[in-house]
């Protein structure tokens, strides 16, 4: 997916830019970059890929070459970035974070209407953060062409822009999907924009702002202010708070680990109410993301939650793989050390934030199997995901056949099954009832519950017509 951060300040801030990208690691394992200004015209301007090393060690070593008294910088897990461009708005430094469904159209409409060239990365593709400066400059103003850029992007697209005097503007997605947070110095020295609020609140910042959808933000050190206004429309990410979100994190006033502890709680009381909840020696959470729901799950039922395995961060920290997926399987086996104690001989319930493909979940389910567990039972903390997302770019597989939930459905019942996956989302249909059960007998679970959609924007918490469920309803 990925993230940003950005400053304006009357102090150099550097290592406020250096520091709030790297809390933003957990978003995007690609490529990272930073750029700086001090108002006087010229850039300073790094890009690295961080596939293989960690945002820090990569730009560790830029950092005394560094100066400046703005800059924004991304962690970005598709296109090199942020880019510099030069136009009639003069130069400005741009990065962006979304992703844009219909880019072949839009490029093609540029040659026709005289557009001249871009820059072919080494793929042939068109770097879509260059596309989005491409469109912008087609006004004559930037929040203009801001705003025309998210009009055309079918998708969604969240940026900065930074232009030579050190002024950021900040613009959210035209439907909110992502957050956008304003951030403002303690001392009083400056501003800051981020993703996560607890980035900024780690670096002597307090809130100061959250945009609303489509809203655009002209920050300096001075302050902001609102130059296009929100529209009363939103949609943001359910999976911010279920998966994506940083535990310390809030979004639209709700904390991302009260969400999940919450959440934890609903599902096993939505499990009681049924007759559902099986006997178990441990209640475990899936690491990382699953601890919480996990944690939640447990108290609400009385059971105890245990970590029978760990998984190892120094090495292997984050949690996004390569694109090989028998590399992505051997480092996700390598990651889980067990603690045969919790394990052999014991029943065990697992709580994952999301079950996506379903290969890394079933080889966790037969490694504790080989470690000794007698039975271990699944529980997904949001329902079955039946859509791949065309909004934010979460996950790697591109056709709905690649989700378990679909897999099976065609495995049931062909293409008619396609026209009955609101039955199948549903457990407490004869459908989703058979579904539950071939997903189990394929992973090796000895039960399988999935929360349900209420339970989730229950947990979730804020007027559920501003949450996107595109993953799990199809609606938009």
């Amino acid at each position: 997916m990925g993230g940003f951060f950005g400053a304006a300040s009357k102090r150099d801030v550097v290592l406020d830019v250096f520091f709030g990208v790297d809390y933003h690691s957990h978003l995007g394992t690609r490529r990272a970059g930073m750029v700086f200004c001090e108002g006087t015209g010229g850039f300073q301007k790094e890009i690295h890929s961080i596939e293989n090393a960690p945002f820090r060690s990569r730009f560790d070593k830029d950092l005394e070459h560094f100066h400046g008294t703005s800059g924004i910088g991304c962690i970005s897990d598709t296109d090199p970035q942020p880019l510099l461009v030069r136009s009639h708005h003069g130069t400005f430094a741009i990065t962006t974070v979304g992703i844009i469904n219909n880019a072949d159209e839009l490029i093609e409409r540029y040659f026709e209407q005289g557009g001249a060239q871009f820059m072919a990365m080494s793929s042939g593709a068109v770097n879509h953060t260059e596309l989005v400066a491409a469109l912008i400059n087609q006004k004559d103003d930037l929040v203009e062409g801001i705003k025309f850029a998210q009009s055309q992007v079918e998708g969604s697209l969240t940026l900065l822009v930074m232009t030579e005097d050190g002024v950021i503007f900040a613009a959210r997605d035209r439907m909110g999907r992502l957050p956008v947070i304003i951030g403002r110095d303690t001392a009083g020295e400056g501003y800051c924009i981020s993703f996560e609020s607890f980035v900024y609140h780690k670096l002597g910042y307090e809130d100061a702002y959250e945009l609303g959808s489509g809203e655009i933000v002209r920050v300096t050190a001075e302050g902001y202010e609102t130059l296009s206004p929100a529209s009363s429309e939103m949609k943001i990410c359910a999976f911010l708070w279920v998966y994506y979100g940083y535990p310390n994190s809030n979004y639209e006033g709700v904390n991302v680990e009260v969400m999940r502890y919450r959440n934890g709680r609903i599902m096993a009381r939505d499990e009681a109410a049924a007759g559902t909840l099986p006997e178990v020696d441990y209640v475990a959470g899936v690491p990382d993301s699953g601890l919480p729901h996990a944690i939640g799950y447990a108290n609400e039922c009385g059971a105890t939650f245990a970590r029978p395995f760990i998984k190892y961060t120094p090495t292997w920290s984050r949690s996004f793989m390569p694109t090989n997926q028998a590399v992505r399987d051997r480092i996700a086996e390598m990651k889980q050390i067990p603690v045969p104690e919790l394990i052999e001989g014991k029943r065990l319930l697992l709580v994952d934030d999301s079950i996506v493909r379903g290969t890394q979940l079933g080889n966790t389910v037969d490694f504790l199997y080989e470690a000794g567990a007698t039975e271990v039972h699944m529980r997904s903390a949001c329902p079955p995901i039946m859509f791949s997302c065309k909004y934010l770019s979460f996950s790697r597989g591109k056709s709905d056949q690649d989700l378990i939930a679909r897999r099976v459905v065609r495995e049931l019942e062909g293409e008619e099954g396609d026209k009955h996956l609101d039955e199948y989302a549903d457990s407490s249909t004869e459908r989703g009832k058979c579904m539950l059960r071939q997903i189990c007998e394929q992973l090796g679970f000895d039960s399988l519950s999935y929360q349900s959609l209420p339970g989730m924007l229950e947990a979730i918490g804020i007027d559920p017509a501003k949450v996107c469920t595109y993953c799990w309803d199809g609606r938009e």
